[in-house]
């Protein structure tokens, strides 16, 4: 077959990531079946290096689920409750222990109801009454729920709503009584009343422009708003009453005017405890403090924090004595940048030590900090910044406390609740419910039958309605797939989310049924399953979305192709590294960003040639490396002539006929009478599309003439959709020739 890259035609698209690492195809994979003699069917699922302990009682096909490890966690219902999410979906914990209680509604693998890829994220209200989650529709759109949890009861909040595998679309107010959701660039509100139909007009609730970041909370139940160089306040009583009856922002106030934009694509902000200060991070580079009321016109910022190139997982820590912490990873280095901020002024503190990591949570009087990661969880004195004691040999996958004294940890074998003052606190806690069995089965001689798991060398024993609770002398009874009335097996799947499916099979009736039904939305493409597929991203002149997209394809563990030119370089000597030390493609997009079709220039073979090798030179100078041999003109302006006088000095030739058009800017659609494509129908354009050998490029940086989104802000999202459709992502030069 002829080289790829001399075809005149060769396919593009695009892509999408998530928070924990993954294998490059998702599916969720069952075990270890146990039948009991009073029909309970006994099994573990496992999806990458997480499983979980499942029951079913196959009179009525339930499936309940009794262990639970947590990758994230919350506390609802006044710190009586723990909410929990991972890969199988999302439960109630009681704080006292107990079993998994799945959330109704919540996409969960008991109900079939699992898409495989990323965790799927909810928002609960504080008084643990309602969630809101986001049913997906297709690769790039979900629907808006929202559910009672009680009842069951559901309501439909918006459709068309933008997925995001970065912030959840919604956000909930401390009292429970309202939630602000995004939508297309717009803000909107939700007041929970007695009769929640009647809110169905979205418009009518309309907040104004921006994204879920630029709203928030404050500790006083103070609603903020913020838009353009502006600072909305509202006190929250105000905010429930006049948004079911007025014009939203008739009553709120400007909190302050800053000199800086806040663009809710790529920044962040937090407001201190005291409503006094205001922390914005500026595209994840700097970090800069205004203080606010009284000081809404300041034009100077206080001491501004500017991070290191690479700089990612921010974690801000504020207490309210003033003392504010923002932790990052830089190239897997935990750093840590500290302020003071009390009185009107403020002032750098030293750092004499650094956590574990930068997974880490105040206690609610920010005295304390806990801190967890890989084999361990470390207690802080967060006022004076020293660690006081290491309390875990294992590693921690997230923490919440219930007070200034106690918090929960779960780790891969418990959720445990540990006393911070307790002596005994450093080898283990209060259990409240396995995180994970390392064997197990049914109890021999018990009926109705109960269930034994081992974790490590301990053995524990439920009855599927009560806690976990230690056993001694365990005896397991013989494993067995059939009973007086049903036989169990596993059937092997070729598509969809399961790679396998439990079986049951009546005896006393004909046919039979699978215990879990696979209704993925998101079925492998036959068209392009097993196929292999290459990722391309363009550098021009400016870096903003690189870090995201290299964050992405590690976790996702893929390889792409990066084509940069020598302005590029020359401007982001660290970026090119970076991308190289990533191990990523690095191919070339000539020395300067020229329209070969312009008529100003003419085009010879030794130009080309001159401005490759000029191009390998800037590389080689910003990383001691090469380029490899193989290019693309800028912006696929191309001919047969440029495609053989590149093939002369040694390169191959990549050119689209699949455009996504995120390099549309808002000036070149009005000069052009064209309308921008938003980044999530970009998305959809690009699976649609998708076919073997396709090639998928996308533009990093902004755009000089602007943007409402970038294709590249969606990419966990792109490259979660093309792992679903069961494609192999690889570089550009190892597609097949």
């Amino acid at each position: 077959m002829k080289n790829l890259y001399y075809l005149r035609k060769i396919y593009f698209i695009s892509i999408i990531l998530s928070f924990f690492t993954i294998f490059p195809l998702f599916s969720i994979n069952f075990s270890e079946l146990n039948l009991s003699n009073d029909d309970i069917l006994l099994f573990k699922a496992q999806s990458e290096t997480q499983n979980a302990l499942f029951i079913s009682t196959l009179t009525d096909m339930s499936i309940q689920q009794l262990t639970f490890l947590p990758e994230k966690m919350q506390l609802i219902e006044n710190g009586r409750t723990i909410l929990a999410i991972n890969r199988f979906g999302a439960a109630r914990i009681p704080v006292t222990g107990g079993l998994p209680s799945l959330i109704p509604r919540f996409p969960s693998l008991a109900n079939g109801n699992v898409h495989g890829g990323r965790t799927q994220e909810l928002a609960a209200s504080e008084d643990g009454k309602w969630i809101i989650y986001l049913e997906p529709v297709s690769s790039a759109y979900g629907t808006l729920f929202l559910v009672e949890v009680s009842s069951g009861a559901n309501w439909l909040i918006s459709e068309k709503i933008e997925l995001s595998a970065v912030d959840f679309p919604a956000k909930w107010s401390p009292d429970s009584r309202l939630f602000v959701y995004s939508k297309n660039g717009r803000l909107y509100y939700f007041p929970i009343i007695s009769d929640i139909s009647v809110f169905v007009d979205e418009r009518l609730r309309l907040i104004g422009q921006g994204g879920i970041n630029s709203v928030s909370w404050g500790q006083r139940n103070e609603f903020y708003y913020f838009t353009g160089n502006t600072l909305y306040r509202i006190r929250n009583p105000e905010l429930f009453t006049h948004t079911v009856y007025g014009e939203f922002l008739s009553i709120g106030n400007v909190n302050a005017v800053l000199p800086v934009e806040f663009d809710f694509l790529f920044d962040r902000y937090w407001i201190a405890p005291d409503s006094g200060s205001i922390l914005i991070n500026k595209g994840g580079r700097v970090f800069y403090t205004f203080l606010l009321g009284e000081n809404r016109d300041s034009s100077s910022p206080l001491p501004f924090l500017a991070m290191p190139y690479g700089a990612e997982n921010f974690n801000v820590l504020w207490s309210s004595e003033g003392q504010l912490a923002v932790i990052a990873s830089v190239k897997n280095v935990i750093s840590v940048w500290r302020l003071e901020i009390k009185d009107n002024r403020a002032r750098n503190l030293t750092v004499s030590s650094i956590p574990l990591s930068s997974n880490g949570a105040l206690s609610p009087d920010g005295s304390k900090a806990v801190f967890w990661g890989e084999n361990s969880i470390e207690l802080w004195d967060f006022i004076n910044w020293r660690i006081i004691q290491r309390l875990s040999r294992r590693s921690v996958f997230s923490c919440t406390w219930i007070n200034n004294e106690h918090f929960v940890s779960g780790n891969g074998r418990f959720l445990e609740e540990i006393d911070i003052n307790s002596r005994t606190s450093a080898s283990s806690g209060r259990r409240i419910c396995l995180s994970n069995a390392d064997e197990f089965g049914f109890e021999s001689g018990s009926r109705p039958s109960r269930i034994l798991a081992r974790t490590e060398n301990e053995w524990f024993v439920t009855d599927g309605k009560n806690p976990w609770v230690p056993v001694t002398n365990p005896q397991l009874r013989q494993v067995l797939l059939s009973s007086e009335r049903y036989r169990v097996f596993l059937e092997p799947q070729y598509s969809g989310s399961f790679s396998n499916i439990p079986m049951i099979r009546n005896v006393y009736f004909s046919g039979t049924m699978p215990l879990i039904q696979d209704i993925s939305i998101f079925k492998a493409n036959t068209a392009v399953n097993q196929s292999q597929v290459a990722l391309c991203f363009d550098l021009y002149d400016d870096d903003t979305g690189l870090l995201q997209v290299l964050a992405a394809l590690r976790q996702y563990n893929i390889k792409a192709t990066f084509f940069l030119n020598g302005d590029f370089i020359r401007r982001n000597p660290l970026a090119a590294a970076a991308i190289a030390e990533a191990g990523h493609e690095t191919a070339s997009l000539f020395f300067a960003p020229i329209d070969f079709s312009n008529s100003r220039y003419r085009i010879t073979q030794d130009f080309i040639t001159q401005g490759l090798a000029r191009n390998e030179d800037e590389f080689n100078n910003a990383t001691g490396r090469e380029l490899s041999l193989l290019w693309h003109p800028p912006f696929y302006r191309s001919s047969d002539f440029i495609i053989s006088a590149a093939a002369a000095a040694g390169y191959r030739t990549a050119i689209t006929t699949i455009d996504p058009g995120d390099w549309l800017s808002k000036e070149d659609a009005v000069r052009f009478n064209v309308h921008q494509t938003p980044a999530s129908q970009m998305v959809e354009l690009i699976m649609d599309k998708i076919h073997p050998n396709a090639v998928i490029p996308i533009r990093l940086g902004l755009l000089s003439g602007g943007r409402d989104d970038y294709l590249f802000r969606r990419i966990e999202i792109l490259l979660d959709a093309l792992i679903r459709s069961g494609v192999e992502i690889i570089p550009v030069s190892a597609l097949t020739k």
